[in-house]
């Protein structure tokens, strides 16, 4: 295999199949896998390490031995009927966060298994929770800190210590500058950083670390590609996203909402055991035939983007024929008969509605009294990214006909629930005088103060808009050559930072143009703060350690103090230097007063991190439950007050969690409100009722195709691409063309063509099917890696971050992925 030769580095340069032997050793990954007992979630993988291997290759450890890390020389992840341990952990695959044990034998992890416990996870896991024991035995992943030696996006790097690599961090190489440089030649503007962030338990570390102590307000958040309309939309309508109550619901409209392909959890099976004829009757609009529609009473294939104008025809029914519950909306609705008058008056009838839509008028017709008809009926909120510019008003017009029915805060309804209250951690945040505020607003109308706007900001700056210079690029867990539309933009704007840092497991696209690279256990490798999930059963989870971190590999939390250690000193020297309220402050103290004014205002860093995240865990939930509490979160994984007296088995694999009487089925009561007119909206320049413009309507160029998106349920966006047991289910994406136009251009299963856009183009394999419209392509999203230190990734299928262009939405500045015209032509 031929390599990148580089004394004493690191270099992604990989070459053969993913059973492969490597020239400075031998290196051998056996994987005992049927679908069968995959999906059964008893897996085995065996891995063999032999001869030793040098250190310039990424497989191996410390002690130059393949496997594990702790000196063996092979380590067998296959099931014995020995003695194990077994382990509560949570999930960390995706946002679920279903519970599990993990199986131990002699150290290392064998088998994970559903824990019983969790009301949310209801003792499952899916294929992809089955499948999370390759995230820790991924040959490819980040084993060492890294520090770049080779130009940004080459792969060449340097493998260090820990100790190197935060010195790196702080005072740069002769490739890069370091934070100490930039913060003085920036007069210690804080805001010169810049942070982005994946989901998950130890995400609001990372927050406080970059955000708080540094003092960055520069953050852009993972929801600013995923759900933030949604999310926003419902919570300025209805006070909350809710919990759709789907076991209880008789009636249920599912739109752009794939959950028996995109997302395997309790609730799907909720949903769709239900289905058919068996008491929840199931409305589905998708542009496209899914598996969800197949399963469903009705099917309407909506125009992509026009779902508004659907909502707002039912309305239009609804109110035109009173069939709306007027005693709940006099109660609880703010603006009722101004939205009314707004609705009827627009002239927003079914016979309107269809020639947007693409749904006959008879069906809205249908739909809408059925809707209001029925006893529990539900009109689905939907998980995923933003569809198109008018997404925020789309949300607000599902959360308003939702609360038309009177169908909230009850069973079988979207409900609030409880929360359980955690002890709140305080942060003692320095304040730093020089930082300036964050600045990407443009085209916003209501900028999110913390969580920002990923396309906005990297315009802005390679726009030349931003006020100030930003230099700096601090990643966690994050992959946004993958996530954030236009790829070619957000490499331009990587290349452009001074310093990016990443902080992960998998050495992503994203990593390959860090310029230090600090490797994060995986989930089943460390323990992680105690979480509370709330809704109709409210829970309390822990995950613990599973195993120890393999390699050189540290928990997230370890990362975070050890890297604030290292800065906080030489930055408390810059801010000295620049601050006047700290010089103010300051002036005439001794050393001893200035050392405790440095404790007593925030300034040093790893405060937050004194303790280990166990110890603190611990202490969080005996203040506010009780010893015995403790005891058996530690225990289970999981606590809720009477766990041990409401916890009972009914059956094979059914479990009660709370007794009916004891759910939380109505929380809000005469605190809810439906608010129909949001006339703080209309200063932002945003209506302040769901309305429709020309603008929306779906028009595709003859020639071209709208482009969809979508997710599949056995794999997390880009990062479980490089798991070889998903991909044994899913090898690849395609992309989904309707049958007869792949005809007339000669087009076959399998073809290679080409897809492009006008920001970019890609090479797929073309999938004809009459499951899509003539004017519409799809493929799935998370595929087409250009990292070449994930094997399994790495140029297999398409990236459609290369071809969506780089649009939002007015509110919040979310991106819009499903308004991007495409051309297609066979290679």
């Amino acid at each position: 295999m031929l390599k990148s030769i580089i004394l004493s580095s690191v270099t992604f340069k990989f070459m053969g199949n993913y059973f492969r032997k490597i020239y400075e050793g031998v290196m051998l990954m056996e994987v005992e896998v049927s679908r069968r007992k995959f999906l059964q979630g008893t897996v085995a993988m065996s891995v063999v390490g032999a001869t030793a291997l040098s250190t310039t290759n990424l497989l191996s450890n410390e002690h130059g031995t393949a496997g594990h890390a702790h000196g063996h020389s092979s380590v067998t992840t296959k099931t014995s009927t020995g003695e194990a341990e077994n382990v509560p952990f949570l999930c960390g695959i995706c946002v679920n966060k279903c519970a599990g044990f993990a199986r131990v034998e002699d150290g290392v992890v064998t088998k994970l298994n559903p824990n019983p416990y969790f009301p949310k996870s209801r003792n499952m896991l899916c294929a992809r929770g089955n499948a999370g024991i390759q995230t820790m035995y991924d040959p490819d992943r980040l084993k060492y800190p890294m520090v770049r030696i080779g130009e940004r996006g080459d792969g060449k790097y340097k493998r260090v210590t820990w100790d190197e690599a935060y010195e790196a961090i702080l005072n740069g190489t002769d490739k890069f500058k370091g934070l100490k440089q930039i913060l003085d030649e920036e007069k210690d503007n804080r805001a010169t950083i810049a942070y982005c962030n994946g989901e998950g338990l130890s995400k609001e570390g990372f927050e406080v670390l970059v955000g708080e102590k540094l003092g960055s307000p520069n953050y852009v958040d993972e929801i600013s590609i995923c759900l933030e309309t949604t999310l926003g939309g419902y919570v300025n309508t209805i006070g909350t996203y809710g919990e759709a109550d789907l076991n209880n619901a008789d009636y249920l409209i599912c739109a752009g909402a794939n959950r028996a392909e995109a997302i395997i959890t309790p609730d799907t099976m909720d949903l769709f055991k239900r289905s058919k004829g068996r008491g929840l009757k199931t409305i589905v609009l998708d542009p496209r035939f899914t598996n969800t529609a197949a399963k469903a009473d009705r099917w309407y294939a909506i125009n992509p983007g026009t779902d508004l104008a659907f909502v707002l025809a039912l309305t239009y029914v609804v109110f035109n024929e009173n069939l709306y519950d007027a005693s709940f909306m006099k109660k609880h609705g703010v603006g009722v008969e101004d939205y009314k008058k707004h609705v009827i008056s627009k002239g927003y009838t079914p016979e309107w509605a269809e020639k947007i839509t693409n749904i006959p008028a008879k069906e809205i017709y249908k739909t809408a009294r059925e809707f209001m008809a029925a006893r529990s009926p539900i009109y689905y909120q939907g998980r995923r990214s933003v569809f198109s510019k008018n997404d925020f008003q789309l949300r607000r017009a599902m959360a308003i006909f939702q609360g038309l029915s009177g169908n909230l805060d009850k069973k079988g309804g979207i409900v609030y629930g409880q929360k359980l209250a955690l002890p709140k951690e305080e942060i003692n945040a320095p304040m730093y005088a020089q930082v300036e505020g964050r600045f990407d607003k443009e085209g916003i109308a209501i900028p999110a103060q913390k969580t920002g706007s990923w396309i906005v900001l990297r315009n802005m700056v390679l726009e030349g808009k931003n006020p100030y210079p930003l230099r700096v690029m601090m990643m966690r867990k994050h992959n946004p050559m993958s996530g954030v539309p236009n790829t070619k933009k957000t490499e331009e704007f990587l290349r452009k930072m001074d310093l990016n840092v990443m902080i992960d497991i998998l050495p992503s696209d994203t990593t390959m143009f860090a310029d230090v690279i600090l490797p994060e256990a995986s989930y089943l490798e460390r323990t992680s703060p105690v979480a509370t999930y709330g809704g109709l059963e409210p829970a309390i989870v822990q995950r613990k350690q599973a195993a120890k971190p393999l390699f050189e590999t540290k928990e997230p939390e370890v990362i975070y103090k050890e890297l604030a250690e290292k800065l906080s000193k030489p930055l408390w020297e810059i801010t000295k230097k620049y601050d006047e309220d700290v010089q103010d402050d300051t002036e005439g103290m001794s050393e001893k007063e200035i050392e405790a004014y440095y404790e007593e205002n925030g300034f040093n860093l790893a405060e937050p991190w004194e303790k280990p995240v166990h110890e603190q865990n611990e202490e969080r939930i005996t203040k506010a439950f009780g010893k015995e509490a403790w005891e058996i979160l530690d225990e289970k994984g999981v606590y809720y007050p009477n766990i041990e007296k409401y916890h009972k088995q009914l059956s094979v694999n059914e479990y009660q969690y709370y007794p009916e009487n004891k759910k939380n089925y109505t929380t809000k009561k005469d605190a809810l409100k439906v608010v129909c007119n949001f006339k703080n909206l209309a200063k932002k320049g945003i209506d302040p009722m769901p309305a429709w413009k020309d603008e929306y309507n779906f028009s595709v160029p003859q020639g071209q195709f709208r482009l969809i998106t979508g997710r599949h349920a056995q794999f997390t966006q880009s990062g479980t691409t490089n798991n070889m047991m998903l991909r044994d289910l899913i090898s690849t994406n395609y992309i989904w063309i309707n049958k007869r136009v792949a005809q007339k251009q000669g087009i076959e299963f399998g073809d290679v063509v080409e897809v492009k856009s006008n920001i970019g183009k890609v090479q797929i394999k073309a999938y004809p099917t009459e499951k899509i419209a003539p004017n519409q392509i799809f493929m799935l999203h998370g595929f087409g890696g250009s990292s070449e230190g994930m094997e399994m990734a790495y140029d297999n299928g398409a990236n459609d971050a290369l071809l969506i262009e780089d649009k939002i939405e007015p509110v919040y500045g979310a991106a819009v992925m499903h308004e991007t015209n495409v051309e297609i032509r066979k290679v």
